[in-house]
């Protein structure tokens, strides 16, 4: 089986860069895929993709080195499974909030005798190898969200399931989890109390043995996050990075035609996370 290349930066010391795709447009899996991130998550959560397209995205990002993972919109065996089985190198699920979801999440994962996993990788056994099912375990990843006030105070049981091999923060759903709408929602958090809550997210895991993910709006961010200590950042996605630099032309153009800008302006968010 192809070697899951986040474990071999991670075994170097590296943190992983990760791109995230949610437009369903395999031609926009190809351009993100050759640009140079460590890995690439198609977004069946938030983002504008189905299975089939999911999949048809998979291949077009076989050509690259990038290890494509999926986040799957729910704790739910049936698309965890397929998402393996068309060729994910790995799985982030949201909203996992105690032992019993990360056991589960991890099962699903997982094939006999350690989950539950039912045995039938289609596309797998041609994109990762004939031997696939000898090493699918030791190569595939499990991520649990962490975006929940019941998450953060059930931190210590999630971090310590067996096979689990992170936790990915969703820093907008968090906020909202743990404040309200007393605050924005979004990413790149400054508030004292959520970067507090996020750096113990992140203690808790590395206590644990896991590793850490963040999801941030900008380079710059997530090299704090890096900085903190986390192992995996994500920066922006496909939809915030076309729309930044359609605007950015579109503003450009205007200032040096002195035109005024006209039509729809940018909103304030790509998606959920």
């Amino acid at each position: 089986m192809k070697a899951n290349n986040i474990k071999k930066i991670w075994s170097a010391g590296h943190p992983v860069l990760n791109g995230w795709l949610s437009v369903a447009n395999s031609f926009t899996a190809e351009i993100m895929a050759g640009q140079g991130y460590d890995a690439i998550t198609i977004d069946i959560q938030h983002g504008l993709v189905g299975y089939e397209a999911a999949t048809i995205m998979l291949q077009s990002m076989r050509a690259s080195d990038v290890t494509p993972l999926v986040r799957v919109p729910w704790l739910d065996p049936g698309i965890i499974m397929k998402s393996l089985d068309a060729g994910a190198y790995g799985i982030i699920c949201p909203m996992i909030n105690n032992a019993d979801q990360a056991r589960e999440l991890v099962s699903c994962v997982r094939y006999p005798p350690t989950g539950v996993r039912s045995f039938g990788p289609t596309r797998a056994n041609i994109a990762a190898g004939a031997d696939y099912g000898d090493h699918a375990d030791n190569e595939i990843l499990c991520f649990a969200m962490i975006e929940t006030a019941d998450a953060v105070a059930n931190i210590d049981q999630i971090v310590e399931t067996p096979g689990l091999d992170g936790i990915y923060i969703g820093p907008a759903d968090l906020t909202l989890g743990l404040t309200g709408r007393r605050f924005r929602t979004g990413f790149d958090r400054e508030e004292p109390e959520i970067v507090e809550t996020i750096k113990h997210i992140l203690s808790r895991a590395h206590a644990a043995g896991i590793k850490a993910g963040l999801h941030n709006g900008t380079p710059d961010y997530a090299a704090r996050a890096v900085q903190w200590g986390f192992d995996f950042v994500t920066v922006s996605n496909d939809v915030q990075l076309l729309r930044s630099a359609s605007a950015g032309s579109v503003q450009r153009f205007r200032q040096l035609t002195d035109k005024p800008v006209t039509g729809s302006q940018p909103v304030s968010s790509g998606g959920g996370y």
